[in-house]
């Protein structure tokens, strides 16, 4: 499977949006395959991992993300479970489901509910290994166009995360843990 084809059939090469998702997902497989090397006793399938990270963004196309170069109807947040629609019409069913699961460090239904969210009420949590390392290093990177390729610093992700409650957090740490960031 080549993700730059399938990222092609939505995205006009050399286009911003086209060169912010394809920028980003390149960091995020780096840190991604770093990540599931160092868990190899896990046994991620890698070469999934790095298919998945190029494409865990693919929907942001149909938000409204100027700033990206996307100009479409949806907010940033809809972006995970407007991806999961275009891997699943691909064929790509396990792609689709990273690309739900992988906002913030993963949605439940009541996270949904109790801050009204534009989503479907439906579990989006990260539960496979590969869905979680992609989750995981995706908070590494941000899709600012003045530091894409830079690696955040794990205090300003904390820090962010916490925002939006301490069992976020949590999670957070846990794959800290896990994945031998500490």
């Amino acid at each position: 499977m080549d993700s730059l084809k399938i990222i092609e059939k939505y995205y006009g090469p050399g286009s911003k949006a086209y060169e912010f998702l394809v920028r980003h997902g390149r960091s995020v497989a780096g840190k991604a395959i770093e990540v599931a090397e160092r868990v190899n006793h896990l046994k991620p399938d890698i070469g999934f991992i790095e298919e998945a990270s190029m494409l865990h963004d693919i929907g942001i196309l149909y938000t409204n993300s100027p700033e990206l170069g996307c100009y479409g109807e949806k907010v940033y947040i809809c972006h995970g479970y407007l991806g999961r629609e275009i891997l699943e019409r691909e064929g790509l069913p396990l792609h689709a489901l990273i690309c739900e699961r992988h906002v913030g460090v993963g949605l439940a239904v009541k996270d949904i509910e109790d801050g009204n969210l534009p989503l479907p009420r439906r579990e989006m949590l990260p539960i496979s290994i590969e869905e979680q390392i992609v989750c995981f290093a995706d908070k590494f990177f941000s899709k600012n166009k003045d530091n894409i390729l830079e690696e955040k610093p794990l205090s300003e992700i904390r820090e962010k995360i916490s925002r939006y409650g301490e069992d976020k957090l949590k999670r957070f740490d846990e794959w800290l843990v896990m994945f031998g960031e500490r």
